[in-house]
């Protein structure tokens, strides 16, 4: 393995594992909410390395060739879906920038403002997340990377689905 692979794929990795451990703090923080702190460290470690995946990719794969991107994406759809289509590249730019904005908003919002959006957004954001991750780490690839997506993807599910009962039991304490 080259430099440019070994940069490329640990960067993803890293992302993940980072994802993963804050979706786990974030749903175990319902009854402690000063582990939101480490949540927010957490996804930004995650977005900083999903940011080198980026860079790392573009640099050592496409010599920062847009195009040279595309074609590659255009190519392992096809291969997997047999429809010749590049558009997925366009949805990870929507997921880079959507997720440094939204672990920036939370850095300049504060910790508790995060908790308090309506959960249907917090679902609707990370839903997007897990649908990408399945992608990237199930739908795409296989062998032992297929495995530990669908492991990695149902700890995040399950982290999710904790969350949304603690919610609704927080909800209902209150009423």
């Amino acid at each position: 393995m080259n430099v440019g692979e070994f940069l490329t794929r640990s960067s993803i990795w890293i992302s993940i594992a980072f994802y993963a451990i804050g979706c786990v703090i974030f749903a175990i923080g319902c009854e402690r909410p000063k582990l939101d702190q480490w949540t927010r460290l957490a996804f930004t470690a995650a977005v900083g390395a999903l940011t080198a995946h980026y860079i790392s990719a573009f640099n050592y794969y496409h010599h920062w060739s847009h195009e040279s991107a595309y074609i590659e994406t255009t190519r392992q759809t096809a291969e997997v879906f047999k429809v010749n289509w590049g558009g997925g590249i366009f949805i990870n730019y929507a997921l880079l920038m959507l997720w440094i904005a939204e672990v920036g908003w939370w850095w300049v919002a504060g910790t508790d403002s995060y908790r308090r959006r309506p959960m249907w957004i917090l679902l609707t954001w990370h839903g997007f997340l897990v649908f990408i991750l399945f992608n990237a780490t199930v739908v795409f690839k296989d062998g032992l990377t297929r495995w530990v997506g669908l492991l990695t993807c149902a700890i995040v599910s399950l982290s999710w689905l904790t969350t949304v009962k603690k919610h609704g039991s927080a909800q209902h304490s209150h009423t």
